[in-house]
């Protein structure tokens, strides 16, 4: 394996204009990000409109969500091999093509193979991103620059059903899809000015049967997952489907033990900071999604607030996340990551735990104060976690490093959507006597009663990661602790 080593850091141009290219990675960023769920809230109108039930409107969301994280790791890889600068530019292109087709769609087939177009071009940009910051800012800059990147990635994420409530009562829902296109030309012509030429490049092979084995394994393992939460787990087509998930992914692990060049450099995980920070990352993006995919539904149907209306009241979440998160942020690169985290998932620990307690006649302020405390907490630990996460890898495997993240993050959101609505429907089927996949009318006791189920889960989920933070937080202090010793 050879490598073309430079830095960016030694060249003035570039550094004087790194700030103005985090701006165009980070616009990207947003709207790759917001994608993924900024259609929530706009389902039961794309419903109406193209005449299909919501269990089938659905894969709009889920179809956009498994293609990413199908290709994610490929193209990370291949970012390291042909340059991530490169990689990136052809995924904004792509992107808005994606983007425009889908405002377009007239059937659910069309709309949905739009979306996989759409998220071709997101997985090339989110795959890339992190390391194009890492490689271009200084370390002592670059916990506030990823910082500002992992705000924009967890602000996309979490203000799509606010932004996108908006949007649909305010102009329709293809406008959710055609916002991207004019933001997009804009970034797209400023990256193509600013961006400089790619200058580490790793010589290595595409992993044909790795790629195609993990590719196997997410969209077996989604499919089972988002078709039983519709059908019930016992199917007999659900089973075979998340079987085949499992022995898909023991194939690929097996498979990247024994190449020379791997997809996944599976070493990364050797160092249990990385291992950590990536799991607490997981973890903290399921525990947001529950509420994502939960929170419209309470504010509109048990609030009766308009989707404008609850999505004002939600975008709370984002805004406190933009007020924070470039805080934390730069704090983190003068006091460390451990702390931030910690202190962000107990906030967003207790906020959760407050949401479980919600009922029909509950306060906007309430709903709000819990809405925005999970906005404070996020901002706290995205952005030391980004950085600590992107801090642990070498130079060649930036793009691999950040496609994990990005994959993880992705996952997260879809195992946060599957978690939350089977909980959901398996407590209101139990309440109700028989088998539930939606709102009941009049029965508004049963979604309750699923939600304060929902969200206590999903504080428990937040309380498992503050643990495995403190478990980290600790060793670092011990081991520094006993290396000052040492020297003592």
């Amino acid at each position: 394996m050879k490598t073309n080593m430079s830095t960016y850091q030694e060249d003035a141009a570039v550094q004087k204009k790194r700030w103005i290219i985090l701006i165009v990675l980070n616009l990207f960023t947003f709207m790759a990000t917001l994608d993924g769920s900024i259609v929530n809230i706009a389902l039961p109108a794309l419903s109406d409109d193209l005449g299909l039930p919501i269990a089938e409107i659905e894969w709009v969301t889920t179809a956009y969500l498994m293609a990413i994280c199908a290709a994610i790791l490929f193209f990370g890889k291949l970012g390291d091999m042909i340059g991530k600068i490169k990689v990136f530019k052809l995924g904004t292109v792509i992107f808005i093509i994606g983007s425009l087709l889908c405002g377009f769609s007239e059937s659910l087939p069309f709309l949905i193979v739009s979306r996989v177009v759409q998220a071709i071009g997101a997985s090339m940009t989110m795959a890339n991103s992190q390391g194009i910051v890492t490689d271009i800012f200084p370390a002592k800059e670059r916990g506030k620059a990823l910082g500002l990147i992992g705000t924009f990635v967890s602000l996309g994420s979490i203000a799509g059903p606010s932004l996108g409530g908006i949007i649909v009562s305010s102009i329709g829902w293809e406008y959710i899809f055609w916002v991207n296109v004019p933001i997009g030309l804009i970034a797209l012509v400023m990256g193509w000015k600013l961006l400089p030429v790619d200058l580490v490049k790793v010589k290595s092979k595409i992993d044909v049967p790795g790629t195609s084995m993990f590719a196997i394994f997410i969209l077996t393992l989604f499919a089972g997952l988002l078709l039983g939460q519709q059908t019930g787990y016992g199917n007999a087509w659900i089973i075979i489907s998340l079987a085949v998930a499992v022995i898909a992914f023991v194939i690929f692990l097996r498979i990247e033990t024994t190449r020379e060049e791997p997809l996944l450099q599976l070493s990364l995980f050797k160092n249990p900071m990385f291992s950590v920070s990536i799991l607490c990352g997981f973890l903290v993006f399921a525990s947001n999604f529950c509420v994502n995919i939960i929170a419209p539904f309470y504010t509109q149907n048990m609030l009766n607030l308009s989707p404008f209306e609850a999505g004002l009241l939600l975008m709370l979440l984002p805004i406190c996340m933009v007020v924070v998160s470039p805080l934390s942020g730069a704090l983190s690169d003068k006091i460390g990551t451990e702390l931030l985290t910690f202190a962000g998932l107990i906030v967003m620990f207790i906020a959760q735990f407050g949401l479980a307690r919600l009922h029909e006649q509950s306060s906007i302020l309430l709903v709000g104060l819990w809405i925005g405390m999970i906005g404070i907490g996020s901002g706290l630990f995205q952005s030391p976690n980004n950085s600590l996460i992107m801090s642990q890898v070498p130079r060649t495997q930036l793009g691999s490093a950040g496609s994990v993240n990005s994959l993880v993050r992705n996952v997260g959101m879809v195992v946060g959507i599957t978690l939350a609505t089977s909980i959901l429907f398996h407590v209101m089927s139990r309440e109700a006597g028989y088998r539930v996949t939606g709102l009941v009318p009049d029965r508004p006791e049963l979604f309750l009663s699923g939600m304060h189920t929902v969200f206590t889960v999903s504080a428990c989920i937040c309380l498992a990661a503050a643990i495995l933070t403190g478990w980290r937080m600790y060793s670092s202090y011990s081991g520094k602790r006993s290396l000052s010793r040492a020297k003592g």
